[in-house]
């Protein structure tokens, strides 16, 4: 969980232009604690949609340091271009902000490739204009796609959902 731990706070790094990731690596190899909140993205290459994650913030990353932490060393990690401050001194992101972007951003799924869905097995849309509904799993459509069963509008409807729109109902886990 990224709240804080006692006496420390949330700071808000600048990385070197297009070196996001670079940081990310040199800060965890470090053992500190860092934030990155991603969104996932949706294009169209060469005429079919792929999903990616980005950043949401790109060229910042969040720290959680304490007073008695190395300060230090942030100035020469590679990546890292400087700790955004204000007012001479360094900006505290306060930790409802940082709880907030958490709920809120791209959380890996809960659901494994070793716990495949099961026929008959309720699942909520989590995305789209569907969102919030709950269907009955059918079948895989290929690796990246589901059929499910949906009660709507007093109708049985078939529906593809991407993998990736789809999870288990929160009081099913």
């Amino acid at each position: 969980m990224l709240t804080s731990t006692q006496g420390s706070n949330w700071y808000l790094l600048q990385c070197k232009p297009r070196q996001d990731e670079r940081a990310q690596i040199n800060l965890l190899r470090q053992n500190y604690v860092i934030f990155c909140p991603q969104i996932i993205s949706e294009r169209l290459i060469h005429g079919k949609p792929h999903q990616s994650l980005e950043p949401l913030f790109p060229g910042y990353l969040f720290i959680q340091l304490s007073r008695d932490d190395k300060w230090g060393p942030l100035r020469s990690t590679r990546g890292v271009s400087r700790i955004v401050d204000f007012n001479h001194g360094p900006a505290i992101v306060p930790d409802d902000v940082i709880e907030h972007l958490r709920t809120r951003c791209f959380n890996p799924p809960i659901m494994q490739a070793s716990q495949p869905f099961k026929p008959g097995e309720t699942l909520q849309i989590t995305r789209g204009p569907l969102s919030t509904l709950e269907g009955i799993f059918l079948s895989m459509l290929g690796d990246e796609r589901v059929m499910i069963l949906l009660h709507f509008l007093n109708r049985e409807h078939h529906v593809r959902v991407p993998l990736t729109d789809i999870a288990r109902p929160r009081h099913y886990l």
